[in-house]
C-alpha cells in the first residue's frame, strides 16, 4: 500500500468522473494501463478502436481541480482503493468505489462497524430499540454505520455520536439530506465520519440510494434491521449484505404493523433474531475468522508484463458491451436472460458490463432480475 501524490489523485478523480466509467471498468482500465494517467491518455484510441468517438469522455482538468479545491475547503478528502486509509471491508469487494470522499475521522475505519438501518416512519418503540442497540454497541467498541435517513438511521447516528458513527450518504459529503438532519450531519462531520462516492456538491436522486446502500453494508461486519416494510430500501441493504457475506440481523415486530413485515420476513428467511446488543456481539465474536481478501491484485503493484493482447481485448470488450447492452435497454424492464441471449459474448463479460451500467447510474435493476434504463 502507498499514498497517491496530488497529481495521481487528480488523475484518479478525472478517470472516476469520466462518463460511463463505473467501478468495474475503472478497475480493468487501471489494471491494463498501469495508472490512471495512462488510462486517460488511452481513452481516445479506445474510442477509435470501437468506432464510438464519444463513448468515453473525461471531464476537463479544470473541473476536477475545482472539485478537489471544494473538497479541501470543507475539510473533505479523497481516498483511493489501495491506500492505507481505505476501509478494508470495502476494499475486498469487486465493485468497491475506486475513490471515496470523506469528512471526519478516518480512524473509525480501523474499528469493527455494524449498520443499524430501518424505517423512515419508525414507531416510538422502533426508535427506542435502535437507540438502545446503538448505545450498547458503541459502549462495546463497535462503530455504528447507517445512511443518515429519517427515522431509524438518524436515531442510530445520534445515539452513537460519542462512541463512533459513520454516515454513508447518497449525495456529496457536503450535501445535507434530508434537510432536517443539518445539525446531525454537522455533528457527525465533527465527531464521526461522513462517506460518499459521489461528486462534491452532488444532490442525490432516487437511483443513488441503492448505490449508497451497498456501501453501508460494504463497510460493516453486519447489518441490523429495525422495522422495515415489505418493500423498502432497507431490504435492499440487507440483500447487499448477504451478497457481500455480511451477517444480517433483524428485530422482530408485531405482524399487525406494516413497518415490521420486512424485518419479520428476514427472520423467517434466516436472518438472526436480535433483542439486544449482546445478540449481535455474540454472533460477531463467534466468527472464527474475519479476513477480507480482495479478488484483484493491488492496483498500485500492477506489473505491465502481465498484460497482453488478449487482456487488452477483454478490457475493450467490456467497454463495448456496456454500449451494446445500453442500446438493448429501454424504460420497460428486460430480464437478464434476454439480454444475455441477444448478445453473443461470454457470460462473465456480460455480467460485469451490466453491473457497471447499474453502478454508473445508466441502468436500474428491477425486481426479478430485470433491468431498465434509469428514469431520471
Amino acid at each position: 500500500m502507498r499514498v497517491l501524490d496530488e497529481s495521481e489523485r487528480l488523475d484518479w478523480l478525472q478517470l472516476v468522473r469520466t462518463e460511463t466509467i463505473g467501478p468495474i471498468t475503472f478497475r480493468r482500465l487501471l489494471a491494463r494501463y498501469g495508472s490512471a494517467r495512462a488510462a486517460l491518455d488511452a481513452l481516445p484510441s479506445i474510442n477509435r478502436s470501437m468506432g464510438r468517438k464519444t463513448l468515453l469522455r473525461p471531464p476537463d482538468r479544470d473541473s476536477i481541480e475545482e472539485e478537489m479545491s471544494r473538497a479541501h475547503s470543507i475539510g473533505a478528502r479523497f481516498i483511493a482503493a489501495g491506500e492505507p486509509d481505505y476501509p478494508e471491508p470495502l476494499a475486498a469487494l469487486p465493485d468497491r468505489p475506486p475513490l471515496i470522499s470523506i469528512r471526519g475521522h478516518a480512524a473509525l475505519f480501523d474499528k469493527p462497524a455494524v449498520a443499524i438501518i430501518g424505517a423512515r416512519n419508525a414507531s416510538g418503540v422502533g426508535r427506542k430499540i435502535a437507540r438502545t442497540l446503538a448505545t450498547d454497541l458503541g459502549a462495546a467498541g463497535v462503530v455504528v454505520s447507517s445512511g443518515l435517513a429519517r427515522g431509524i438511521d438518524g436515531v442510530a447516528h445520534a445515539a452513537s455520536l460519542d462512541t463512533g458513527t459513520i454516515a454513508v450518504v447518497a449525495g456529496g459529503v457536503d450535501v445535507v439530506y434530508p434537510p432536517e438532519h443539518d445539525t446531525l450531519m454537522a455533528q457527525i462531520a465533527e465527531q464521526g465520519l461522513i462517506l460518499s462516492e459521489r461528486l462534491i456538491g452532488y444532490q442525490p436522486t432516487a437511483r443513488d440510494f441503492p448505490r449508497r446502500n451497498r456501501l453501508i453494508s460494504g463497510i460493516s461486519r453486519g447489518v441490523v434491521v429495525v422495522e422495515a416494510a415489505a418493500k423498502s430500501g432497507t431490504l435492499i441493504t440487507a440483500r447487499f449484505a448477504l451478497e457481500q457475506g455480511r451477517d444480517v440481523f433483524a428485530v422482530p415486530g408485531s405482524p399487525l404493523d406494516p413497518r415490521c413485515q420486512g424485518a419479520n420476513r428476514l427472520i423467517r428467511d434466516g436472518a438472526a433474531l436480535v433483542e439486544r446488543a449482546e445478540d449481535i456481539l455474540d454472533a460477531l465474536a463467534a466468527q472464527t475468522r474475519h479476513v477480507y481478501e480482495p479478488d484483484y491484485p493491488n492496483l498500485f503493484d500492477w506489473d505491465e508484463s502481465r498484460s497482453d493482447d488478449s487482456s487488452k481485448g477483454s478490457d475493450h470488450a467490456i467497454i463495448d458491451l456496456r454500449a451494446r447492452i445500453f442500446e438493448l435497454l429501454s424504460y420497460t424492464p428486460l430480464h437478464r436472460d434476454e439480454i444475455f441471449k441477444d448478445l453473443d459474448a461470454p457470460a462473465g463479460y456480460l455480467a460485469d458490463a451490466l453491473l457497471d451500467l447499474v453502478l454508473s447510474g445508466e441502468a436500474e435493476e428491477q425486481p426479478g432480475g430485470r433491468f431498465s434504463r434509469t428514469t431520471d
